[in-house]
C-alpha cells in the first residue's frame, strides 16, 4: 500500500499519478484538516504562471512550464474554471527595465511561449490604465480555481479505486515490526502512526505536508538541512472603479534578492480584483490559527530556535520591516500599486483573503529557491513546495512518483 500525507493539490496529484503506475495497490491519502485542499491549496492567487521567473535548469523552471500546460489540457477537458488573460510585467525605471532583460532570456530559456518585451503604446493597448515604461507580455499566463482543480483529482483518485481520509493526523513513521521483532512483509515495511494510536502498514509513503512538512520529516527519523518559515500573505479586494482598471493581471518587476513576485493586481476567473500579496513572516503554521497553549508555543519555539529562522529576518531586515508596516497600514498596499496604476483609488479597498505560504529556509538563512524532495528508506519528502507549486503540481506528481517507483525492490 503507498500513503501520501497530505491532501492538497500535490499530494492529490502524487496520489492519482501512484495509482496510475500502481492500479493493483492502494493508494491512501492521509489529510490531518478535517477537509481537502483547504490550506495552501485554498489560499493563493489562483495564477496558473508560465515559467518565466525561475532559474533555467531548476526544478521550478522544467516543472512550470510542463505543469502549466497540464492544467489547462485537465481544466479543458474537465470543464474547470480557466482564462488564459496573460500578464504584464512593468518596468517603472531603468534599472526595473534592465531586469526585464534577464526576465526575457529566462523566459525563453525555459521555453515560454510567446513572452516578450513591450513598449509604452502595448502597455497601454492591453492595458489602458496602466503605466510603466517598458513590460514583458506573457501571453501564456492563465488564472483557475486551484481548490476546483484538487477536488478534481479527488474524484477521479476515488473513481480509480483509491482512499483518502480526512482528521488523520500522521505523527510518526518507524520500520513496521512483527511479533518475533523481525521486519514484517515487504508489502508493507513502514509503520505509519496516526494520531489516536492508529498503526497503517506502507509500502512506501509520499509525505506532501506543507506547513508541516519538516516536522513530519523529523518525525520520520529523516535530517533535514531546512526548516518551514511561515509567510503570511495578506490580500485586498478592489472595488467600485478601481475594479475596472485591470483587465487581467499587471506585476511589478520583482526583487531578485527575495522570492517573492511582488505586490500585484490580478482579475480572477469569478471577474474578482484583488491586490497584494503582503509576505510578512509568520510565527503560525495555521491559515486561522486557534490560540491553543500549546500548539502556539511550538510554533513560536519552532520559529525562532531554527537559526537560519533568525539570520533570514537579519538578512531581509529592511524588507521584513516593509512588509510589517504594510500589515499595519493595508493603505500602503495601493501606495505601491499606484507607481504602476495611478488611477487606483485606496478607498475602493476592503479587507480580502489572506493565507500562509511555506517557505524553506536553511541553516545559513537562504530561502530555498527551489523545489525540494529529500529521500528516507522507502520514504520521499517534498520539504518545499511554495509557488509556483500549484501550477507545477501535476508534473512534479510525475517526477515524485517516477523517482518512488525507481526506489521500490
Amino acid at each position: 500500500m503507498f500513503v501520501v500525507a497530505g491532501a492538497g493539490i500535490v499530494g492529490l496529484a502524487t496520489a492519482l499519478e501512484l495509482k496510475r503506475r500502481f492500479p493493483r495497490d492502494r493508494v491512501v491519502v492521509l489529510e490531518a484538516a478535517d477537509t481537502i485542499a483547504s490550506a495552501q491549496t485554498a489560499h493563493n492567487s489562483g495564477v496558473v504562471h508560465a515559467g518565466i521567473y525561475y532559474r533555467p535548469g531548476s526544478l521550478k523552471a522544467r516543472l512550470c512550464v510542463e505543469g502549466a500546460r497540464l492544467i489547462a489540457e485537465r481544466c479543458e477537458r474537465l470543464d474547470l474554471p480557466f482564462r488564459r488573460c496573460g500578464k504584464l510585467i512593468v518596468a517603472r525605471d531603468g534599472r526595473e527595465r534592465a531586469r526585464l532583460d534577464e526576465l526575457a532570456r529566462r523566459a525563453k530559456a525555459n521555453g515560454v511561449s510567446g513572452a516578450r518585451i513591450v513598449g509604452r503604446d502595448e502597455i497601454r493597448m492591453r492595458e489602458p490604465h496602466c503605466a510603466g515604461i517598458a513590460a514583458l507580455w506573457s501571453p501564456a499566463t492563465a488564472v483557475t480555481d486551484f481548490r476546483a482543480v484538487a477536488l478534481s483529482l479527488a474524484d477521479e483518485l476515488r473513481s480509480h479505486g483509491g482512499e483518502i481520509r480526512t482528521g488523520a493526523r500522521v505523527l510518526g513513521v518507524e520500520r513496521a515490526l512483527g511479533a518475533s521483532g523481525r521486519d514484517v512483509a515487504r508489502s508493507a515495511p513502514l509503520a505509519v502512526r496516526l494520531a489516536g494510536g492508529e498503526v497503517v502498514g506502507a509500502r512506501f509513503l509520499v509525505a506532501c505536508a506543507g506547513l508541516g512538512a519538516d516536522r513530519l520529516a523529523a518525525a520520520a527519523g529523516i535530517a533535514t538541512p531546512v526548516r518551514i518559515v511561515p509567510f503570511r500573505g495578506g490580500y485586498r479586494l478592489v472595488n467600485g472603479r478601481s475594479a475596472e482598471l485591470v483587465r487581467a493581471l499587471v506585476y511589478p518587476v520583482p526583487d531578485p534578492r527575495l522570492p517573492f513576485l511582488g505586490v500585484h493586481l490580478s482579475r480572477h476567473v469569478d471577474g474578482s480584483v484583488t491586490l497584494g500579496p503582503t509576505a510578512l513572516p509568520w510565527p503560525w503554521r495555521a491559515h486561522a490559527p486557534r490560540l491553543r497553549g500549546r500548539e502556539l508555543v511550538r510554533d513560536l519555539r519552532d520559529f525562532f530556535a531554527w537559526r537560519g529562522t533568525v539570520r533570514a529576518l537579519w538578512r531581509h531586515r529592511r524588507a521584513g520591516l516593509r512588509e510589517l508596516v504594510v500589515a499595519v497600514r493595508p493603505a500602503l498596499l495601493a501606495h505601491a500599486a499606484r507607481s504602476y496604476v495611478p488611477a487606483l483609488d485606496p478607498h475602493d479597498l476592503r479587507p480580502g483573503p489572506a493565507g500562509v505560504r511555506a517557505q524553506a529556509v536553511a541553516r545559513d538563512g537562504t530561502l530555498v529557491d527551489d523545489f525540494l524532495v529529500v529521500e528516507g528508506e522507502r520514504q520521499l519528502h517534498v520539504l518545499n513546495a511554495p509557488s509556483p507549486a500549484a501550477t507545477s503540481a501535476l508534473a512534479l506528481a510525475r517526477t515524485i512518483a517516477a523517482r518512488a517507483a525507481a526506489r521500490i525492490d
